[in-house]
């Protein structure tokens, strides 16, 4: 089952993830290539906004299912997360992540890769907790939140693991835009739409030079 309910009427397709904490485990993988395949395909959609229901937008890795993995399978598993980060990274369209709840580890990794950030201002919360929760970074995990957050923050959220809230999220370059939660959607919408008709050839080309460092690191395909 997928992760997603997609909207594809262009100009802006609208996902939305629907399974609780919208935690990344095996079948996360299907579901994000899946989504973006359809966005690819769509030759008069040329934004993509993904936003998630309730308290969450994603809080990260389903450490459950991780746990029962072997250390080969982690390895793999973790590659498989760099795989989906690259390829939204570089995508051939505009990404927006409208952030309507907490956003936590890999899921805070998968809103940096979008090309905008829409967040709440009232609650919920952007984590970057690997230093806590134990599993590092990998090298281009790390090349992509120093290419998409400013110093000094990028290095506070890194070493310290706190929370921040829309507001300060916003006050900080980590997120594009905060504003009250009723907004979220239809701000990152419009958003999104400003940017319709772009040659998606060019984008994703300009998208890969932009961050050859972590898209390398990321993707193996470029």
């Amino acid at each position: 089952m997928s992760l997603f309910d997609v909207n594809l009427a262009p100009p802006v397709a609208v996902a939305t993830m629907s399974d609780g904490e919208n935690r990344i485990g095996l079948d996360a993988f299907d579901s994000w290539n899946g989504l973006l395949d359809s966005v690819e395909a769509s030759p008069d959609v040329s934004a993509l906004v993904v936003t998630g229901n309730g308290r969450y937008w994603s809080t990260g890795l389903d450490l459950d299912e991780v746990g029962t993995m072997s250390s080969n399978e982690r390895m793999a598993f973790m590659r498989r997360v760099d795989l989906i980060l690259g390829r939204l990274l570089t995508a051939p369209f505009i990404t927006v992540a409208a952030l309507n709840g907490h956003t936590y580890a890999a899921g805070a990794l998968l809103a940096l890769a979008h090309d905008y950030r829409v967040m709440r201002q009232d609650k919920g919360f952007f984590c970057l907790p690997s230093v806590d929760v134990g599993i590092p970074f990998s090298p281009g995990m790390s090349a992509l939140i120093s290419s998409k957050l400013p110093q000094p923050i990028s290095h506070d959220l890194v070493v310290s693991g706190r929370r921040i809230g829309g507001l300060e999220a916003a006050a900080n370059g980590v997120v594009t835009r905060a504003v009250p939660a009723d907004q979220v959607i239809d701000v990152a919408t419009e958003y999104a739409s400003t940017f319709a008709g772009k040659d998606p050839d060019v984008l994703g080309t300009v998208k890969k030079r932009m961050y050859r460092e972590p898209a390398g690191m990321l993707t193996v395909d470029l």
